[in-house]
């Protein structure tokens, strides 16, 4: 790429002529909203009616600030309740002082090499993403339920199992693709192990059967996900659904449970555990499909690892599928997982020619306004306007 900066910024400004339908249900992992089937009732292609939703996006929603303007939320400089917005970060880490201590705590180190690996992955130095939404999400329902502005101790443990389990999924994705420059570190199989029965541990302390069932379906989902990412789908319809599954198995899945899980332990409703399940789902998928863009447009200083790492690897995502649309002589380079010399060098142009990028990024927008409709059913609090704030974070990041 000429140049390591992606010069075009992904906000938008969500300005709805009318109500657009969202992201499916829980069970389904399609694109989100799909219209009335035309043509005498013959239904579209999965992936046209993806294509269809996301140019229609793009053009009923301008690419300014990120500001949702329906009554039932504004992301704007005050929220809906007339508090000024604060930081996410800044707010979840209230609840989370000392977590990457208390993780450290959870692990039985043997060996010198896994007390080395533990502290590096454990360093406290990211952001935490998973466990601020999962303690952000805790004091928004404890709050909708029962103005309680208190974060349970098992609801935090929650937010400390989720960050166990994404990093143990690291670790494991480490040794399956051999990406040992990730994070300048090289890794082991059993460190992920070690982290993920210690998480399983930390689950069971809880006690709550429902709660511990809704976390072990995550680790059912990475484990499903890993098998979906080493297929390919010859099928361009069966293609796109297949990489929005692996999506939400291997991403959206960790976020949208642990979501529920603490909905469950602060709240009865279960209209509050699916609002929960659903704002996860859709910024987890969200999440995923930026990540992928990114692996186009930032260089590898600014992601910690290599850019086209996910072509290197054979994997055909988002800006891949939409550029085939254009380039259909990509098709092949995806059914032979971008294996022959020359192969990724030309994949990445076909993406950086085509309007892949884009498209990936109005379906994220997409998703992360379907966010933002679910979770502003709760009682305003500062803790849900934050869950808002951050779906402009998911879309606007640039690592």
């Amino acid at each position: 790429m000429a140049s390591c900066r992606w010069p075009w910024r992904r906000c938008c400004s969500w300005r709805p002529a009318a109500r657009s339908p969202g992201p499916g249900s829980p069970g389904r992992m399609g694109p989100p909203g799909p219209p009335a089937a035309a043509d005498g009732g013959v239904q579209m292609s999965y992936f046209n009616l993806v294509k269809s939703l996301t140019s229609a996006f793009s053009n009923r929603y301008s690419m300014s600030r990120f500001h949702h303007t329906t009554s039932a939320a504004c992301c704007c400089s005050k929220t809906r309740s007339g508090e000024k917005y604060i930081d996410p970060f800044k707010l979840g880490w209230r609840d989370l002082k000392d977590l990457y201590e208390d993780i450290r705590k959870e692990l039985v180190i043997s060996t010198t090499e896994l007390k080395e690996m533990s502290e590096y992955y454990f360093d406290g130095k990211g952001k935490a993403f998973r466990p601020i939404i999962v303690v952000l999400m805790a004091r928004a329902c404890n709050i909708h339920h029962n103005n309680s502005r208190d974060v349970q101790a098992d609801q935090r443990s929650i937010a400390l199992i989720a960050e166990m389990i994404h990093t143990a999924s690291l670790v494991h994705d480490d040794v399956i693709d051999d990406a040992s420059s990730r994070r300048g570190k090289h890794t082991a199989v059993l460190a992920g192990d070690l982290i993920l029965s210690a998480a399983s541990i930390a689950l069971a302390r809880i006690g709550n059967t429902t709660v511990i069932s809704i976390l072990t379906q995550v680790i059912e989902d990475l484990v499903r996900g890993e098998f979906l990412q080493l297929g390919s789908k010859e099928n361009e319809n069966e293609r796109f659904a297949h990489y929005l599954e692996k999506t939400f198995k291997k991403t959206a899945s960790l976020i949208a449970n642990s979501c529920k899980a603490v909905s469950v332990l602060g709240c009865p409703d279960p209209a509050v555990h699916e609002i929960a399940y659903q704002y996860g789902k859709n910024v987890g998928i969200a999440f995923q499909l930026i990540d992928d863009v990114l692996d186009f447009t930032s260089c590898s200083d600014r992601m910690g690892k290599p850019t086209s790492a996910d072509l290197k690897l054979g994997l055909a995502t988002g800006p891949v599928l939409f550029a085939c649309q254009q380039f259909p002589e990509m098709n092949a380079m995806i059914m032979r997982r971008f294996s022959l010399p020359g192969d990724v060098d030309r994949a990445q142009q076909y993406v950086l020619q085509s309007d892949g990028v884009q498209q990936t990024t109005y379906l994220a927008q997409r998703y992360c306004h379907e966010a933002v409709r679910e979770i502003s059913k709760l009682r305003p609090s500062p803790e849900r306007d934050a869950l808002i704030q951050l779906s402009e974070i998911v879309l606007t990041r640039d690592k």
